[in-house]
């Protein structure tokens, strides 16, 4: 439950994507992604995921979303890093991460120390 109430506190307040690992992704059925999404530039992409790493990392936390920054962009460097060309296509098209693109980012999570979501 708490995850569920993070994941949806993350995408609320960027109001684009959901971008952290965890949870599955029957969670996000409802969600609609940003249609820029399909034609931003993977460097946007990978501000959108240290973004929602940000807000969802600095709730789980309890921390200033600034003093996330840099692992959280070490997180979106590296998920973004080792997704192929159809998990970036699922991810473009969903605004969250498919399964195979999930079970990434949590090893990135772990590589750039930052907590799992429960």
């Amino acid at each position: 439950m708490r995850l569920r109430i993070v994941l949806a506190a993350g995408l609320m307040a960027l109001g684009a994507t959901a971008t952290l690992a965890g949870g599955a992704s029957s969670q996000f059925e409802a969600y609609q992604p940003d249609p820029a999404l399909r034609t931003a530039p993977k460097s946007e992409l990978e501000g959108r995921v240290r973004r929602a790493c940000a807000i969802v990392q600095a709730r789980l936390q309890n921390a200033a979303e600034s003093s996330l920054e840099r692992p959280c962009g070490c997180y979106a460097k590296a998920t973004l890093r080792t997704l192929d060309a159809s998990e970036i296509e699922a991810y473009r098209t969903t605004g969250y991460f498919n399964d195979s693109a999930r079970a990434k980012a949590l090893d990135a999570l772990d590589s750039c120390k930052l907590p799992r979501p429960v």
